[in-house]
């Protein structure tokens, strides 16, 4: 299983960016898939998950209200809308599949496969 992210940029604090997730020769639909990130020097942060099938979503306190989590079972891909962004939300996002399969796991944090990142940069 090999999820690739998409869709970071430069932003402004304040702006918006989606990004995407989708798998390579696979598809997306049986599997919760989470979002985490990681800064420079800082350690991994999970910050959103949308299970399979009833598309349930969790937020971590960090983004929610911010950020939103999607799924398009037709295109098989997972989006990640950001908006309002901050500059503390700098950092290279990863998408997973969770180790409970199409069941989001507790904090956010049961991460099983990802691929490559893509890289957010929120500064003026």
């Amino acid at each position: 299983v090999q999820l690739q992210a998409s869709g970071g940029g430069l932003v402004q604090p304040g702006g918006s960016l989606r990004l995407s997730c989708t798998g390579s020769a696979m598809t997306l639909d049986s599997y919760a898939i989470n979002w985490f990130r990681q800064a420079p020097g800082k350690e991994r942060e999970g910050i959103s998950c949308i299970s399979s099938t009833t598309d349930m979503t969790y937020y971590a306190n960090s983004v929610k209200g911010r950020f939103t989590i999607s799924r398009d079972y037709a295109k098989n891909t997972v989006y990640l809308q950001m908006d309002s962004l901050k500059p503390e939300d700098t950092a290279v996002y990863y998408c997973a599949t969770d180790i409970l399969g199409p069941i989001c796991g507790p904090k956010l944090a049961s991460f099983a496969s990802w691929g490559q990142g893509t890289l957010v940069t929120v500064s003026s």
